[in-house]
């Protein structure tokens, strides 16, 4: 059974394992293979979002982190940096338990939507959160802080093309 909480300082030193597990799902497509072998946000990092109050974990019966989503406020808007599960744990329906979470603590907190930014055409991006109500926004409906955010990672090199922001109304 997996459990869904808030993330304690204490887990931010297994996250950084997660997500590079979670990325070796790259692999099976073939242009975007080399995301399985960038870098992971540091455990100093995950603790600093985890300071912020808005990140979750998915824990098995050992209170042990098997999945994690990192999101920070902006200004009305809670922001998703990160949904992983480990490679072996995907496809269990853990996912979709952490995004509800985070959407319900969205919620809680009077805030008007929940964004992030996301692969177009990888099926456990953009099309899984249309299924959770999410929706990609066309260019002209891009806020300063979302289209700057979709700028930063062409520069890092994630093809712009098939990268997008995408929102889920709250109102």
């Amino acid at each position: 059974m997996t459990t869904i909480r808030p993330a304690r300082p204490d887990d931010a030193e297994a996250l950084p394992d997660i997500e590079q597990s979670a990325a070796l799902a790259f692999r099976a497509i073939p242009e975007l293979a080399w995301l399985a072998d960038g870098d992971n946000a540091s455990p100093a990092q995950h603790r600093a979002l985890i300071a912020d109050g808005a990140c979750f974990v998915a824990v098995d019966d050992h209170d042990r982190p098997v999945g994690f989503l990192t999101a920070t406020i902006e200004s009305d808007a809670l922001h998703i940096w990160e949904v992983d599960v480990r490679l072996d744990r995907q496809g269990a329906g853990i996912g979709r338990p952490l995004l509800q979470q985070a959407i319900d603590d969205a919620r809680r907190r009077g805030l008007t939507a929940v964004t992030l930014t996301t692969f177009r055409d990888v099926a456990w991006n953009a099309p899984f959160y249309e299924t959770c109500g999410f929706r990609v926004l066309e260019a002209a409906e891009l806020d300063t802080r979302l289209a700057e955010l979709l700028r930063d990672e062409a520069a890092r090199g994630l093809p712009a093309a098939r990268r997008c922001a995408m929102r889920l109304d709250l109102r």
